[in-house]
Parts: structure tokens; C-alpha cells; sequence
């Protein structure tokens, strides 16, 4: 009843409602076109099938299975163990000594000793160190009727500083060598001659160099070195020379300054070996003031320096004076990281000669030289470098250079007219011969790390030079190599060797004729023979102090010429001892 109320109260508001639009708003008409008749249709239904009742007595029914689960405690004593970090077992680190002492003798009465200690103050901010060492031979040549005794002893001090923002330090050493001119062969000269002949020489150096090293200034760093050379002929030689350097940043480039005041005086008593007479002493005296200035760019794998070298050379003996300019630029490029670096430059500059260079480089010459200094117009060079694998290394370059007044070591003429007090002047000791010399060189490098105890390397140099005087270039080899190695065996042993080899060199052989009509005797080139050397050496660590060493020089019992007529000793084997200790 309620339902049918609530009906017709709907269909009465309805009906009100239209009624009373009809009564307001006039909606109009409308035209209604009927396209197509409506025509509905009803879809197929499809009842679902009830599902039929099985009775089959042979359908086996599923038992109801009640599972129940039998709970038991269980008493237990197990412990786990607390984890815990591993730990790298340390290395522990090496003690370190102050001192070191080391003496060995050989064979040919040689004898070596090497004596260090170093102090340090002020937890390592200041440090003195002594050092002395001495070599020397006293066996004979069998080959030559001279003595060919020699020995070099050595001392020095020195004491550097560390601050915050600079390091300095000084240091002085002297030093004192004996060599003999020995350089005539067995049945030369007659037993007279040879009696009256003095061949022993003896060098004195005396030196004092400082340095200093800034942070954060614009100068730089600066060297200064005092040397005072000297020889039992009273010859003798001074030489200073200044080097400050200064740095200017400027943008993101850096611009560098360096500077160099060099000097050197000296004078010989007897006068060169080509004259029938000793007219008198040779001075010299070279003054050099160079500045060279250079930018540094660096671009990503690129590295370059631009640069240039103004040097004003002043012969102060002979009033001469000349201004150099040499370029002064080198670059590098890393072409594959680390495994491909090309490298090239060209530079030059004005050497400066010295009585004290031409000894350490040759000490058979005779105190009767001509000091000059040399013009290297340019050098320039193309190379490769890196690593072909991690642990083996190359560099090989092609280099082209161009020198005004090359020093080479020639042999001085026989001139028994001579009556000097030293024995030199038989065709056994060396002059300088001053070249215009062009030199083009290969030279190639490969080093080997096969472990970490374990090291090989090897290299070769050649050369080609162009003299402007036509004659060879005396006493420079076309051919150098070399080969090393170093093995430490285990803890205690330890082995190293190397083996070099100087391919043929020229000499000339000269007699100055004496007499009222003197012979021609013609002048002979001397074709010296390419040589080996092999070294080599071994050790053994009782302890970190204690050691024991043997070394062995020119194995192959090789009687080689170093220079013309001087053949060195045969095999040599010296065995020593050396000790570390605090001192």
C-alpha cells in the first residue's frame, strides 16, 4: 500500500509540473524526420546447464586426516663465537742508521773505503752529513814499463735546513787524485828514458756550493758554487758561478726566469806541446751572463715550453766579446695516456769550459791546454716514450746537433826537445782540439721491471758527425751500449751486472822532428779498437747492519785501450764489508 502511494504521489508532482511549464514557457514545435524505423532485436540466451549428480559406488572417498604436531624442548650448550675483524699482518717498517762504513780489497793492491754518518736536529728540520771515500790501485800494467798507481780520495760536508716555507743548505768538499801519464808501450824507449821520466800527476779541488729554495715568492730558487782547481804542475783554476730563478705567474700560464752569471780564470806555466819550445803559460779568463725566459702552457695532454737563451760571452784574456741568442723550446704530448708520449725540442747554449771538466772527462791531459768555451748553435731532437706494457718502459729519440768549437781529446805529439819537469810530452798524455762539428745521433732505451725484485735494462746510442776541419772526430765513438741488471735473490742475497760496449775510435800519432835539419816524419791515424766491458756484483745480508759484498770489473780479461796507449787492468775481483750503525 505504502509502495502504491508513493507511486502516484510521483505521477501527480510530474503531471503538475508539466502542466505548469505548459502554462509559462512556450517551447514551440519541432519536425521530427524518422531515417529508419526502429526495429529492436533480442539476443539468444543460452541457460546454463545444471551439473548431474553422480552415484557411483565405486568412487573411493577422501579419509579426514587430523595432523597434531608432538612439541619437545631440547636443551642446548652451543655457544656461537663473536666475530671478529681480520687483521693484515704489517710489515714492519726498516730501521734506519745514521752511519755506514765499507772497506774492500783486490787484486792490483786495489782498495776501496766509504765511510757516511748523517745527524739529524729538531725532528728532521735540520740535517749535517759527513762523507769520505777513497779508491785506489797500485798494481802494474804489464804492458807498459811506467807506473800506473792511481787513487781518488774525497771528502764532504754539508748541512741543509727545512722551514715552512724554504729550504737551504750549503755544503763544502775536497777531493785529491793521482793518476800517471803510463801511456807508452813496453821497449819504446830505452831503459835511460825511461828512469828520467816523471809521470805522476796530482789534482787538488777544493769547492763550496749553497742553494736556496722558496715557497710562495716569486724568486724562486737560487745556486752558487766556489771552486778552486789546482795541479803539482802550478797550474791552477778558479770559477764562480751564480744561478738565480725566478717565477711569475701570469693568468693560468707560468712565466719563468733564469739567470746565470759564470766565471772562470786560470793560467798553465807551460805552454802548448806543438812548438820545439816553451815559450810560456797559457792564461785564460771567460766571463758568461746568460737569462733565459721561458712560458710554460699546459693544455690538457699537451706540455709546452716557449723560450729563449740570450747569453753575453766576454773573453776577458783576449778582450773579445759576443752575444749569443739560442732558442730554448721543448714540447711533449701524451698520444696514448702513458703508453705513447711524443717529446721534441730544440735548444742551445754557450758551454763553458773548464781545466777541472777536461779532467774528470779525460785525466791524462797535459797542464798545457787552451780553455775555450763552446758555441752549441742548436739541438734539436724527436722522441717517443711510455710504457708498452705495466711493467717495461721505452724511449727512443732522433737528435741533430750543430756546435762551434767541440772539445776533442787528441794525442799529443813525442817532443823530446821538451825539458819540462813532468814527463808528458813522449806521445803519453792528451791536448784539446777544438772542432765546428755537426753530429747526427739515434739513441733508444728499454727498461724492464720482470718483478718487483727484478730489473733488466738496456740501450744503444749511434752517431754520425760531420767535422768542418774533414779530419775524424778524435776519440768519439760512432757506437755506445749498454745492458744492466739488478736481482735481489731473496731477503739476504743480492746480484747486479752490466756490460757496455765503445765501438773503434781515431787518434793520431805525431813526433815533433828536433835538430838543425830535422826528418819529415808523416803524422799517423791510430784506429783504435771497439771494446767490451763486463762488471758485475754480489752480496749477502747477514742482518740489516751486516753485509758482505764481491765485485768483479772486466771479466773478460779484455787489455783494452781506453785512450791511445793506455790499456787498463786485467780482470780485478775485490771483496769487502760494510756495516750500518748509529752513531
Amino acid at each position: 500500500m505504502y509502495k502504491i502511494n508513493y507511486i502516484f504521489s510521483i505521477l501527480f508532482l510530474s503531471l503538475w509540473g508539466v502542466g505548469l511549464a505548459q502554462e509559462t514557457d512556450d517551447i514551440g514545435t519541432e519536425t521530427v524526420t524518422v531515417v529508419k524505423p526502429y526495429s529492436p532485436t533480442v539476443s539468444d540466451a543460452f541457460k546454463i546447464k545444471s551439473t548431474p549428480t553422480l552415484n557411483d559406488s565405486i568412487v573411493l572417498q577422501k579419509k579426514k586426516v587430523d595432523y597434531n604436531i608432538f612439541s619437545v624442548p631440547v636443551a642446548s650448550t652451543f655457544t656461537p663465537a663473536k666475530g671478529k675483524a681480520s687483521r693484515v699482518k704489517k710489515t714492519p717498517p726498516p730501521t734506519l742508521y745514521n752511519s755506514y762504513a765499507s772497506i774492500g780489497l783486490g787484486n792490483y793492491n786495489n782498495a776501496l773505503v766509504d765511510l757516511y754518518t748523517s745527524r739529524e736536529f729538531r725532528r728532521g728540520e735540520s740535517l749535517l752529513d759527513f762523507g769520505l771515500s777513497h779508491h785506489s790501485s797500485r798494481g802494474a800494467i804489464e804492458t807498459t814499463p811506467l807506473d800506473a798507481d792511481f787513487y781518488s780520495t774525497k771528502f764532504n760536508a754539508s748541512y741543509a735546513k727545512k722551514d715552512r716555507y724554504m729550504d737551504w743548505g750549503a755544503s763544502v768538499g775536497l777531493q785529491h787524485q793521482l793518476y800517471n801519464w803510463y801511456g807508452i808501450e813496453n821497449e819504446e824507449f830505452d831503459d835511460a828514458t825511461i828512469a828520467g821520466i816523471d809521470s805522476q800527476q796530482n789534482y787538488f779541488n777544493a769547492e763550496a756550493k749553497a742553494h736556496l729554495n722558496m715557497e710562495d715568492s716569486f724568486f724562486k730558487k737560487g745556486n752558487i758554487l766556489l771552486r778552486r782547481f789546482w795541479d803539482a804542475t802550478e797550474s791552477g783554476e778558479n770559477r764562480v758561478v751564480l744561478a738565480p730563478t725566478i717565477e711569475l705567474p701570469i693568468t693560468e700560464e707560468l712565466v719563468t726566469i733564469n739567470t746565470k752569471l759564470d766565471y772562470v780564470n786560470g793560467s798553465f806555466v807551460n805552454a802548448p806541446l806543438n812548438g820545439t819550445t816553451n815559450t810560456g803559460e797559457i792564461n785564460y779568463s771567460q766571463f758568461q751572463v746568460g737569462v733565459n725566459p721561458s712560458l710554460l702552457v699546459l693544455r690538457d695532454d699537451l706540455t709546452l715550453n716557449l723560450g729563449a737563451n740570450f747569453v753575453y760571452g766576454l773573453d776577458m784574456e783576449r778582450s773579445d766579446s759576443n752575444f749569443y741568442i739560442y732558442p730554448a723550446v721543448t714540447a711533449s704530448y701524451r698520444l696514448l695516456d702513458e703508453n705513447v708520449i711524443a717529446y721534441g725540442g730544440i735548444e742551445g747554449e754557450l758551454k763553458q769550459n773548464s781545466y777541472h771538466g777536461f779532467v774528470e772527462g779525460n785525466p791524462y791531459v797535459s797542464p798545457t791546454l787552451d780553455i775555450q768555451p763552446t758555441d752549441q748553435q742548436y739541438e734539436g731532437y724527436l722522441g717517443l716514450k711510455g710504457q708498452l706494457f705495466s711493467n717495461v718502459g721505452y724511449n727512443i729519440k732522433g737528435s741533430y746537433t750543430a756546435e762551434n768549437r767541440r772539445p776533442l781529446f787528441l794525442l799529443n805529439p813525442e817532443n823530446q826537445s821538451r825539458t819540462d819537469e813532468k814527463g808528458y810530452f813522449f806521445g803519453n798524455s792528451f791536448q784539446v782540439f777544438y772542432d765546428d762539428i755537426k753530429t747526427l745521433g739515434i739513441f733508444g732505451e728499454l727498461n724492464i721491471d720482470v718483478n718487483r725484485n727484478f730489473t733488466l735494462g738496456v740501450n744503444a746510442e749511434f752517431y754520425d758527425y760531420d767535422t768542418e776541419t774533414d779530419n775524424p772526430a778524435w776519440n768519439l765513438p760512432s757506437i755506445k751500449g749498454s745492458l744492466f741488471m739488478d736481482y735481489q735473490i731473496d731477503k739476504q742475497w743480492y746480484f747486479g751486472a752490466n756490460l757496455f760496449y765503445v765501438g773503434e775510435r781515431k787518434d793520431l800519432d805525431r813526433t815533433i822532428a828536433t835538430g838543425p835539419f830535422p826528418p819529415a816524419i808523416p803524422d799517423v791515424i791510430l784506429t783504435l779498437d771497439g771494446f767490451f766491458d763486463a762488471n758485475a756484483h754480489v752480496g749477502y745480508r747477514f742482518n740489516d747492519q751486516l753485509s758482505v759484498f764481491l765485485k768483479a770489473s772486466n771479466i773478460a780479461n779484455n787489455h783494452y785501450q781506453r785512450w791511445a796507449n793506455f790499456r787498463v787492468q786485467g780482470f780485478q775481483a775485490l771483496a769487502g764489508v760494510a756495516y750500518k750503525f748509529d752513531f
